[in-house]
């Protein structure tokens, strides 16, 4: 990462460090290069989770210096999360990285984690938000004095007016919350949205830097609700059947190598089944294979 306020405490004592890319940006091309072969060097594989709201040059320095290494080992994930739930993502990712999980299943098992986190936010304005469809009447009521918004920026966009009926859509499964507060006075998160979620546990942690300008205003409080245990990470993760990449022969889930970004081949029917069949049997054993994650924001 290259925002320290994204690497969250550990969930658990198996949780990996987060490897901090500071001023990435702006440090000489030739020390950051040498800076990020170093980490290749030492964890084999390198997983760059990317902030949408990054600013352009740290993006930009990103991709070149992947395609200055010339290496496939570098994998640039990038999801349309808000900053705390790209924040929650990369733990989840670095919980996993205690795992036996291939590099290849590891960087790609953020694609589907992705779609288990809510991820949203209370606002004072949605004048300048940009993220989330905003009508002419949503807009208009901004700027009254006093007014917030509950805004659900994931996985469904949804923008009500707090008031007595305000409701968001949640998950359909136990989950916890964490809570990010930025200049804006509300307990409608905590008293209500949680509750009203049924979350199983709730935590608070400082407000990413990045989130004004996500979300078009500091008078916010965002919020993420994700699932904690490794345990159901794994079961998740190892669930889904795997392939090779036909061009670099890393292993991966989905339909596409986060590494050299190629289409996998299709997987003959028979073997459909093989590797959640295997996978799930083999439990969780600490630290089998090398990479690091890192956060680039």
């Amino acid at each position: 990462m290259t925002s320290a306020d994204l690497a969250l405490p550990p969930q658990d004592e198996r949780t990996l460090p987060a490897v901090v890319l500071r001023d990435i940006a702006t440090l000489p091309l030739e020390q950051a290069l040498t800076e990020l072969q170093a980490l290749i060097e030492q964890h084999g594989h390198v997983i760059v989770v990317c902030s949408r709201a990054a600013p352009v040059a740290v993006l930009r320095r990103l991709h070149t210096l992947r395609s200055l290494l010339e290496s496939d080992r570098i994998a640039l994930f990038s999801p349309d999360l808000p900053p705390l739930g790209i924040a929650v993502l990369a733990r989840q990712l670095r919980q996993l990285g205690s795992c036996d999980l291939s590099p290849g299943v590891l960087a790609s098992a953020g694609r589907l984690l992705v779609h288990y986190i809510h991820s949203g936010a209370v606002l004072g304005s949605v004048a300048r938000l940009d993220r989330i469809p905003v009508n002419l009447k949503q807009h208009a009521k901004s700027w009254m004095p006093g007014s917030q918004f509950a805004v659900l920026a994931h996985p469904q966009p949804q923008l009500v007016r707090l008031g007595p009926e305000a409701a968001l859509d949640g998950p359909e499964f136990g989950t916890w919350m964490l809570v990010a507060k930025g200049q804006l006075q509300s307990d409608w998160v905590t008293g209500t949205l949680a509750p009203s979620w049924k979350v199983q546990g709730l935590r608070e942690a400082p407000l990413p830097a990045e989130s004004p300008s996500w979300w078009g205003t500091g008078k916010v409080i965002e919020f993420c609700t994700y699932l904690p245990d490794l345990s159901v990470l794994y079961q998740l993760v190892t669930s889904v059947r795997r392939g090779i990449c036909h061009w670099c022969g890393i292993d991966v889930i989905g339909d596409r190598c986060v590494f050299c970004s190629a289409t996998p081949p299709s997987v003959p029917a028979h073997d459909s089944s093989h590797d959640s069949t295997r996978d799930s049997s083999r439990g969780i054993s600490r630290g089998a294979g090398s990479r690091a994650l890192v956060r680039g924001t």
